[in-house]
């Protein structure tokens, strides 16, 4: 795919092309995943096609991902991010991390923002921390979206624009 973005580093490549994603590791990982707990594959598939993708890879394949949807010049949020276990504790979520903030389309963005429950130390060499005014921020969570039944009772749950 033309326009995509890559990085090598040994036997390790990050690339941005979502054609050499492996769908089936992106899925398996995040179906499981304590902030996606059986996300249906339709859904990732569509997150993916709307976000910027970084796949980590090594000789056998694909080790990692992380996602990053963004305005490409004020706003980032980084979601989704993981290493496999068997690739862990070799520094390879540190450069994935390395990777999307050198990314060349998001530069001098404004507001770079993400969640984590377990791995704050990975995103603070990189700048972040918790927000100094957490009152300005808001946010909307539907927990268990993806449990049977709750993906229809999310969507009613909003209000009707032509109400008022």
């Amino acid at each position: 795919m033309s326009g995509s973005e890559s990085w090598i580093k040994e036997d390790y490549e990050v690339s941005t092309d979502p054609g050499r994603l492996d769908m089936t590791v992106v899925h398996g990982f995040l179906e499981t995943a304590y902030w996606s707990k059986a996300i249906p594959r339709e859904t990732v598939v569509r997150a993916v096609a709307g976000s910027l993708n970084f796949g980590l890879y090594g000789p056998n394949g694909q080790l990692g991902y992380a996602r990053v949807v963004t305005d490409k010049a004020t706003f980032a949020w980084i979601c989704d991010v993981f290493v496999l276990e068997a690739a862990r504790g070799q520094g390879l979520g540190q450069w994935l991390i390395a990777c999307i903030m050198g990314h060349p389309a998001l530069q001098g963005l404004r507001r770079w923002m993400l969640a984590t429950a377990d791995a704050h130390d990975l995103y603070r060499p990189f700048g972040f921390e918790i927000p100094v005014e957490p009152e300005r921020l808001m946010a909307r969570q539907i927990k268990d979206i993806y449990k049977a039944g709750r993906a229809g009772e999310a969507a009613s749950a909003g209000r009707d624009p032509t109400q008022g």
